[in-house]
């Protein structure tokens, strides 16, 4: 984490420099606010500014903002300075920190203020997979793209590939597509030059730039306008970028990683997305299950949330219930591991007794999972699965086979790509099994139609 100390901190300096670096930060200095936005202009960033009450805290913040330069500021100040305190929250700081420094305290503000402590949780054999794959292309310079559902971890992963990487000790950058305007995007990713449009009063250095020798983070690269994704192919490509507004390339040497939550296949055909873009962003897929379909992960992470927030709350560490643990199993878990994180911190807060136990499960709305009122369409599909289990006993594997691909070829009426999806094999392999059920006289749904018929072939 890039942690850039403004002001003398009262003779504080050197210990909270320390205190800083020993917890893995790199650390750089600025004497006041002017010399800061040269700072942060200039290349070298910074996740978090560690301000000295005594500066001019609310002038600060709005240069940050009048150049949409995001980064979060704590303020430092001899402890009796209540007043100068409160003045520096409502100025827009962050969180206050008394001096001297306490380790722990900076300790605690360095990874909730930045975010940077994110575990990467995992016990699920189908996630496994994903991280072992993770692991091999970790040491290459290859581009990755990361898909999955949002909030199953697709940051969490690039960081893990990003650390694991020879580029480790370099900056990890993210920029998130979708959260930036379409007009000041550029400016982000590339820089501008002083005067190049209004507002631009000093050279800014973007985020490809500011990467250099790491790694730079595309979250949700879908969203990027197709305009802007011919200048981001040419960085790629070509490892050089231009600033608006400048008059020559400048060179940069970063990794690419994205991630996505749509697929991108389909924003190709609906021409939204470059596909020769994909092909240089898709050099290796990392594809995160949702976390539904990764069962064994979702105990493994609650009890990991649970242990984080009774600490950060300074509440007792309470075991989940059996009951508590099988609601959770039975959960859906839309949100994926966000929703999982943010109800297991409900969880912790809500508890009483010995254990966490279903009534501590709950939703933002404070109803009980365990008895919140299931879908009429789920209910359905509930008493047709129990009825079609029973119908399975004392027949063969192959007969059910057979069976389910036929009714799910009529539910399809008749495609063969949406069957296969559907069934999760390769459209090769379902025209092999049509053309066996064909041979044995089975009638088979013909293409574009529900209606069966027999044929030698699909």
């Amino acid at each position: 984490m890039r942690l850039l100390i403004v002001g003398t901190l009262k003779g504080q300096l050197t210990t909270a420099t320390k205190i800083a670096m020993d917890n893995g930060a790199t650390v750089t200095h600025a004497e006041d606010c002017e010399q800061a936005m040269r700072v942060v202009r200039g290349g070298k960033g910074a996740d978090l500014l560690l301000v000295d009450v005594a500066l001019d805290i609310r002038d600060l913040v709005l240069r940050l903002e009048a150049e949409h330069i995001h980064v979060p500021i704590v303020a430092c100040g001899i402890t009796t300075d209540a007043r100068a305190a409160v003045a520096a929250i409502h100025a827009g700081a962050k969180e206050y920190i008394p001096l001297p420094p306490d380790p722990e305290l900076i300790a605690a503000v360095l990874a909730a203020v930045a975010n940077d402590a994110r575990d990467l949780i995992c016990r699920d054999e189908a996630m496994m997979r994903v991280v072992k794959l993770a692991q091999q292309i970790a040491g290459s310079d290859a581009s990755v793209m990361i898909t999955g559902e949002s909030g199953t971890g697709k940051e969490v992963l690039a960081r893990y590939v990003h650390t694991r990487s020879q580029r480790a000790r370099k900056p990890f950058i993210s920029i998130n597509c979708a959260a930036i305007p379409e007009h000041l995007l550029e400016s982000e990713l590339f820089g501008h030059e002083k005067g190049s449009f209004t507002g631009a009063v000093a050279r800014r250095i973007g985020k490809f730039e500011e990467a250099s020798g790491g790694t730079l983070l595309l979250d949700e690269v879908s969203e990027m306008d197709v305009r802007l994704q011919s200048k981001l192919l040419r960085a790629i490509q070509e490892r050089v970028i231009d600033r608006v507004g400048g008059t020559r390339p400048v060179p940069v040497d970063i990794r690419i990683i994205a991630t996505s939550n749509r697929n991108l296949a389909e924003a190709v055909k609906a021409g939204t997305f470059r596909e020769d873009l994909l092909f240089r962003l898709n050099v290796v897929n990392l594809k995160i299950p949702a976390l539904r379909d990764r069962p064994a992960d979702i105990l493994e992470l609650a009890q990991h949330f649970v242990k984080k927030y009774a600490e950060a709350n300074g509440v007792p560490l309470r075991p989940l219930s059996a009951e508590a643990r099988r609601v959770l199993a039975a959960n859906r878990w839309q949100g994926n591991v966000r929703e999982l994180e943010n109800t297991m911190h409900r969880a912790v807060l809500m508890a009483s007794g010995d254990e966490i136990g279903p009534e501590a499960i709950i939703s933002p709305d404070g109803d009980r999972l365990d008895t919140t009122k299931t879908p009429p369409a789920v209910v359905h599909a509930t008493m047709a699965a129990e009825q079609v289990t029973r119908a399975l006993v004392g027949r063969t594997v192959a007969d059910v086979e057979r069976d389910l691909i036929l009714e799910t070829l009529k539910h399809c009426l008749g495609n063969r790509t949406h069957a296969a999806n559907i069934l999760g094999i390769s459209i090769r392999t379902l025209r092999n099994k049509l053309n066996e059920y064909a041979d044995d006289g089975q009638p088979i749904p013909p293409p574009g139609s529900g209606e069966a018929r027999s044929m030698a072939a699909a």
